[in-house]
Order: C-alpha cells, then sequence, then structure tokens
C-alpha cells in the first residue's frame, strides 16, 4: 500500500475545553454591554453607538455558541449517529 492510498490519520481530541473559553467570554462581552448602558450619552455625540451594539453581537453570538455547544452534548448522549462523542470528554 502506497503513501497515496492510506487513509487519513484520524482527528486528534479536542484538549481547549470550549466550555472554558466561551462561558468567560460571553460572560465578557455582556459586562461590557453593561458597562457601556451607562456611556449611551457620551457614545452619542462621540458616534460611537457601534461599540454598544457590538458588544450586544459578542453576548449574543456567545449564547448561541452555547446552546450549540448544548446541543451536541446533548445528542452524543442519546448516541444520535452523527453527533461528534468529543463533546462528553469535557467536563464542565
Amino acid at each position: 500500500m502506497s503513501s497515496a492510498d492510506a487513509p487519513p490519520p484520524p482527528i486528534p481530541p479536542v484538549k481547549a475545553g470550549l466550555a472554558h473559553v466561551v462561558i468567560p467570554g460571553t460572560a465578557l462581552w455582556f459586562a461590557g454591554f453593561v458597562v457601556l448602558l451607562f456611556f449611551i450619552p457620551s457614545l452619542r455625540e462621540n458616534g460611537a453607538m457601534n461599540w454598544l451594539w457590538t458588544f450586544l453581537s459578542g453576548w449574543v453570538l456567545g449564547l448561541i455558541g452555547l446552546s450549540i455547544y448544548a446541543w451536541q452534548r446533548w445528542a452524543a448522549r442519546r448516541g444520535t449517529r452523527g453527533s461528534s462523542s468529543m463533546a462528553l470528554d469535557e467536563q464542565l
């Protein structure tokens, strides 16, 4: 068997701990949004309201990411064929 016919090596398991990155990141986006709520008049007069919406969208996207992650774990626990079993390896 030549190297061209050999199957690709298996994908290594993820060791980063997705929930340990996404949960604090989502919390930071929310905290930044709350802080900027106190500065709305200043943001308006400087034309910088996009910062408020950027922090809001970062928080919402973090929540969406966490829900997808929870959905993937739930599917892996159920044994759904297309789910990733690596989601079960991480301890929350």
